[in-house]
């Protein structure tokens, strides 16, 4: 059965996401900082559209925090906005804004982390 047939038939709502997430199995890491507060945390998924942090000090809704991805791609810093939070999980951010030479080693990044996940790379 074709894909969109299936979704209409068994009525499953599309995502919201404008991006794809993909699943960050290779140790990828961030370092945060927000007033006062800073930590390092692993990275659960990351989009170009944002990513999902495991931390246990997380921080308020709508909260601004600048961060640094500790990769091999090359510098990436971005500054974030806190969507939601899981206690015991993490905070999911989303991207505010990336300088264009940074979210070209983004790009890098997720399409590697896409090639070993069986997913198509970004263009």
């Amino acid at each position: 059965m074709h894909p969109l047939k299936y979704i209409l038939k068994h009525r499953i709502a599309l995502g919201r996401r404008r991006h794809t997430r993909v699943e960050t199995r290779q140790g990828v890491s961030v370092y945060w900082s927000c007033e006062q507060l800073e930590d390092s945390a692993p990275v659960r998924d990351l989009s170009l559209g944002g990513l999902l942090v495991a931390t246990q000090e997380v921080l308020a809704v709508g909260a601004t925090l600048r961060l640094d991805f500790l990769v091999q791609e090359g510098t990436i810093r971005a500054a974030c906005v806190v969507r939601h939070v899981e206690p015991g999980r993490g905070m999911g951010l989303k991207f505010k804004s990336v300088r264009g030479e940074d979210f070209q080693h983004l790009v890098e990044l997720v399409n590697r982390l896409s090639a070993h996940s069986f997913q198509p790379p970004i263009r």
